[in-house]
């Protein structure tokens, strides 16, 4: 069976925009928290930073978009791709579904859109450019798996956006738990009466994994 994460055209592309993440040194944690600058500001003023998720991270996205078959798979937080190109491989590699991926930063929807592109995965997904909230909302479910990579602040209310197109069992996935500002999403996902069962997962800053129940 052939694993589209392995093969050479997407490895050049993911280990070269590792390479560009690890030799960023611009970025200085934690952004998300400077409430004093809207989204838009943020995302204009970096939008040349690498904000990835870990390889590990990755590589369970992959897995839990292969093994959960979703038809409707939705980031919020594109970025450069790094992450869009895991779930786009294991999407590829199931034969059905598609990846609905969202990122406030024109450039970085074109760079993101190249790098699919190259990685010969570009047919799987679409980047919605501008505010999630707003690209997000005529989105048809259900939907299968949620990538929570954007603004920290804005993870929680994104979700609730979602709740009612979400399938039943859906999964949803936090990057970055370790962060101050996800204690308001934390707390509402780990609450059993908002419908979750969720556990965080140990790679880098943490990923909370929860399954809508």
């Amino acid at each position: 069976m052939t694993i589209t994460l392995h093969e050479p055209r997407v490895r050049t592309v993911l280990d070269r925009l590792f390479d560009s993440a690890t030799a960023d040194e611009t970025f200085e944690a934690p952004w998300d928290e400077r409430r004093s600058a809207g989204a838009q500001e943020r995302a204009d003023a970096l939008a040349g930073v690498y904000m990835p998720i870990s390889a590990r991270g990755g590589d369970l996205l992959y897995g839990l978009v292969r093994s959960s078959r979703p038809e409707t798979v939705v980031e919020f937080g594109t970025s450069f791709g790094i992450s869009t190109l895991y779930l786009a491989a294991a999407v590829a590699d199931n034969g059905r579904g598609h990846v609905y991926g969202t990122e406030m930063s024109a450039e970085k929807v074109a760079k993101a859109r190249a790098n699919l592109d190259e990685a010969g995965l570009g047919g799987v997904v679409t980047v919605l450019p501008g505010d999630a909230r707003r690209t997000l909302a005529d989105l048809k479910g259900p939907i299968g798996l949620v990538l929570l990579d954007g603004w920290k602040e804005l993870c929680l209310p994104v979700l609730r956006d979602l709740e009612p197109r979400l399938a039943p069992g859906a999964l949803v996935v936090a990057d970055d738990i370790d962060q101050a500002s996800m204690a308001d999403y934390l707390a509402y996902v780990r609450d059993p009466s908002n419908g979750y069962v969720s556990v965080a997962f140990p790679v880098e800053d943490g990923m909370e994994i929860s399954c809508r129940a």
